[in-house]
C-alpha cells in the first residue's frame, strides 16, 4: 500500500524556514528524477528502432539504461521517501490515538534515519572499490553506477531530517529518537548474547525485529534493510559491503526497468481517454443486463490490468467512470468497494503486471511464458466473481436502464478498439520477440501517445511532468523493497535457513498437493503483511525451486502464487489493498465489510481451481 505519512499541520516559526530547503531539493530531485524516466523511455524505444528496424544493434544501450535505472531508483526511493509515499503497513498505526499516531509516525521515520545513517559510509566505500571496474560497452568507471546508492541515501538522510524537524512537536521528536537510539544501543550491547544462539538470531532479527518495525509503521523497505543489517552486524563477520552489494544486485536486474515504464503507461491511457472509452463500450455491451455494469467492472479491470500493470492506476481509472452509474441503479457503495477490490486480486496475474515481471526478475522463469500463463487463470477467477454477481443483482430492476442499439454499439467499438487492441500488441511484440519484457512498455507508450495525439485528440502536456514524478516517486518505492528484500534473502540463504526450509518443504505429506496447500496459506498471510513484490523478492528464490522440485510447473506455482498474495493483498481486515479502493473510491471501508466476503469466497474457489487444474495456466505455453 502506498501509505503516506499523517498531515502535519504547517510548520511556523524556525520550522518554516526549513521550507525553502525542502522545497529546493524536491524540485531538483523530482526534476532529475522525471528527466531519467524520460530519458529510459527514448533510450529503450531508440534500441528496440535500431535492431527490429534497421538491424544495428546498439550494443551501449543496455548498458547506459542499467545504469541509469539505479540513479532513477535511488532518487525515487528519495521522492517516495520525501512525499511519505514508500510502503508500508498503516493498519495498526491508523487505529491508535492521535499523540500515540503522532509518536508512531516519529519513530518510523527516526528508525529510518538510524538504518541511512548506519549504512551511509559502507555504501560510499562500495562505490569507491567499485573505480577500479571498467563497463564493457561504454568503458567507463562503474563508479558512475554505483555512486547512485551513497548519493540517494545521503539524500534520504537529508530528507528524514528535515522531516523530523519539521513535522510534528519537539518532544516527540526527541522521544521517538531517543527510543530508535536505545534500542541501537541495546542490541550493540547484546552481541554477546547473540553469538551462541546459532540460528535462534533468525527469528530474532527476521521475525521479531521485522514485525515490530512493520506493525509500528515503518516502511517495508526500512523494515528489511534494519533487520538485515543487525543480523549481519551483530551475529555474523560478514563486512556490511556486502549489504551494500546485495541491495545494489537486486535494484540492478535490467528486467526491472519494465516496472517505471508500464507505471508511465498506465499513466498515458488513463490520460488520453483510452480506459474512459474501453468501459464506455463495455457498459453500452452489458449496461442492459442485471448486474451489466458489475459485469463491465470485471471486464474493465481485465483489460486495464493487461495495459497499465498497476493496481492503483487500474483502479483510478476505472471506479471515477463507473461507480456514478452504477449507484444510481441502486447499486451499494459497499458492494461497489468490495467488488473493486476483488477484482484487484483477480487481475494479478494478467500481463504485464509488475508481480509478474518481479517473479521473472528474481526466479528465472521466463517472462514471456508467465505473459502466457497469466491470461486465463484470471478469466477462471472473473467467472466465479461473476457467479456472485448474478446470484446478489438476479432481481434488478431494469426499467428504467437505457439500451443502446447496435450502431451506437458500434461507435462505440470503433472508439475503444485501439485501446482494446494495445495488450494484444504488448504480447505479441514479446512472444514474436519483437522486443523484450523491458522493452516492449516503450512500444506501448509510443502507441498511447500516438492515439492520444491523432484518434481521442486527448493529450494533455501539462500532465508530463507530473506523471513523471509520479513514475520516479512509486518506481523507487517499488525497487528500494525489491533491493532491501534481496539482501534479506541472501541473508537467510547464507545462514542456512533456504536448505533447511527446501528440506521440510519436501517432507510435508501430500507431495506436490501439500506443498501447494502450505504454499497457498503462507501467500495469503504474507501477502496481506508484506504485499506481492517484498514477498516473491523474498521468498520466490527459496520457494519455486522446490515447486519445481516435487513437480509443479514453474508457470502454474507463480500463477497460485500471485492469486494468493492477491486475495491477501485486497481481503480486509489486513490487506492494504482494499483500504486502497476505498481510498479511490471514496467509500468508508466499514461499509465494504458487509459485502466482500461472497467476493473473497468467489476468489478463493478460483484459485482452488487454478491450483487443481494445471492446464489452466501452462496449456497455451509453447511444448
Amino acid at each position: 500500500m502506498l501509505a503516506a505519512a499523517m498531515p502535519a499541520p504547517a510548520p511556523t516559526g524556525w520550522r518554516a524556514a526549513l521550507d525553502p530547503v525542502d522545497r529546493g531539493i524536491g524540485l531538483v530531485v523530482e526534476s532529475v528524477a522525471a528527466l531519467l524516466v524520460l530519458v529510459e523511455i527514448v533510450l529503450l524505444f531508440c534500441g528496440v528502432v535500431s535492431r527490429y528496424v534497421f538491424h544495428a544493434p546498439l550494443v551501449w544501450s543496455d548498458e547506459l539504461a542499467s545504469i541509469l535505472f539505479l540513479w532513477l531508483s535511488m532518487l525515487g526511493a528519495v521522492v517516495a521517501l520525501r512525499r511519505g509515499e514508500h510502503m508500508r503497513m498503516t493498519a495498526f498505526v491508523g487505529k491508535v490515538p492521535p499523540a500515540a499516531r503522532a509518536y508512531l509516525e516519529a519513530l518510523a521515520m527516526a528508525a529510518s534515519f538510524a538504518f541511512l545513517l548506519l549504512i551511509l559510509h559502507h555504501a560510499y566505500e562500495y562505490a569507491a572499490e567499485e573505480a577500479v571496474i571498467v563497463t564493457p560497452a561504454l568503458e567507463i568507471s562503474n563508479a558512475w553506477r554505483a555512486s547512485a546508492l551513497p548519493t540517494g541515501m545521503a539524500l534520504m538522510l537529508l530528507v528524514c531530517t528535515l522531516r523530523m524537524l519539521r513535522e510534528g512537536g519537539l518532544a516527540v521528536m526527541l522521544a521517538a529518537a531517543a527510543t530508535v537510539g536505545a534500542l541501537v544501543l541495546a542490541f550493540w550491547l547484546a552481541q554477546p548474547v547473540f553469538a551462541p544462539l546459532g540460528k535462534l538470531n533468525l527469528v530474532i532479527f527476521f521475525v521479531v525485529v521485522v514485525a515490530a518495525c512493520v506493525f509500528a509503521g515503518v516502511p517495508i523497505a526500512f523494515s528489511f534493510a534494519l533487520a538485515t543489517f543487525g543480523y549481519l552486524a551483530l551475529t555474523t563477520r560478514a563486512p556490511m559491503l556486502v549489504l551494500v552489494g546485495r541491495l545494489d544486485e537486486g535494484m540492478s536486474h535490467l528486467m526491472l526497468l519494465a516496472v517505471p515504464l508500464f507505471i508511465f503507461l498506465g499513466a498515458l491511457i488513463e490520460m488520453t481517454g483510452m480506459a474512459r472509452a474501453m468501459i464506455q463500450f463495455l457498459a453500452s455491451l452489458l449496461g442492459h443486463v442485471r448486474g451489466g455494469l458489475s459485469y463491465v467492472l470485471i471486464g474493465a479491470m481485465y483489460l486495464v490490468s493487461g495495459i497499465s500493470g498497476s493496481k492503483i492506476a487500474d483502479m483510478a481509472a476505472i471506479a471515477p467512470v463507473l461507480f456514478p452509474e452504477m449507484q444510481k441503479r441502486g447499486a451499494k457503495p459497499g458492494d461497489l468497494v468490495a467488488l473493486l477490490s476483488a477484482t484487484g486480486a483477480q487481475t494479478e496475474t494478467i500481463p504485464p503486471s509488475i508481480v509478474l515481471i518481479t517473479i521473472g526478475s528474481v526466479t528465472g522463469v521466463s517472462i514471456a511464458a508467465l505473459f502466457t500463463g497469466g491470461m486465463l487463470p484470471a478469466v477462471v477467477v472473473g467467472a466465479c466473481l461473476c457467479a456472485v454477481v448474478w446470484w446478489r443483482y438476479r432481481r434488478e430492476d431494469l426499467s428504467q436502464v437505457q439500451r443502446f442499439g447496435r450502431a451506437q454499439i458500434l461507435r462505440f467499438l470503433l472508439t475503444a478498439l485501439p485501446a482494446i487492441a494495445l495488450p494484444f500488441v504488448i504480447r505479441a511484440a514479446v512472444v514474436e520477440g519483437v522486443a523484450t519484457a523491458t522493452e516492449v512498455s516503450t512500444i506501448g507508450i509510443a502507441y498511447a501517445v500516438l492515439v492520444g495525439l491523432f484518434i481521442h485528440r486527448q493529450f494533455d502536456w501539462r500532465r508530463l511532468r507530473p506523471m513523471l514524478i509520479e513514475t520516479a516517486s512509486l518506481t523507487g518505492a517499488i525497487i528500494f523493497i525489491v533491493g532491501c528484500a534481496t539482501a534479506m534473502a541472501w541473508g537467510l540463504t547464507q545462514s542456512g535457513f533456504s536448505h533447511d526450509l527446501a528440506q521440510v518443504m519436501k517432507q510435508l505429506p501430500g507431495g506436490a498437493w501439500g506443498f501447494m496447500a502450505v504454499s497457498i496459506i503462507a501467500f495469503v498471510v504474507l501477502g496481506s503483511v508484506l504485499e506481492g513484490i517484498p514477498a516473491i523478492v523474498l521468498f520466490g528464490p527459496l520457494l519455486f525451486p522446490i515447486a519445481k522440485a516435487v513437480g509443479i510447473h514453474e508457470v502454474h506455482y507463480a500463477m497460485v502464487v500471485i492469486f494468493a498474495m492477491g486475495i491477501g493483498l485486497f481481503a480486509p481486515p489486513f490487506g492494504v489493498g482494499y483500504y486502497g479502493a476505498c481510498a479511490i473510491s471514496k467509500v468508508h471501508p466499514n461499509e465494504g465489510l458487509r459485502h466482500i466476503g461472497g467476493y473473497v469466497m468467489a476468489l478463493f474457489v478460483g484459485l482452488v481451481i487454478v491450483a487443481a487444474i494445471p492446464w489452466f495456466s501452462t496449456g497455451f505455453l509453447s511444448k
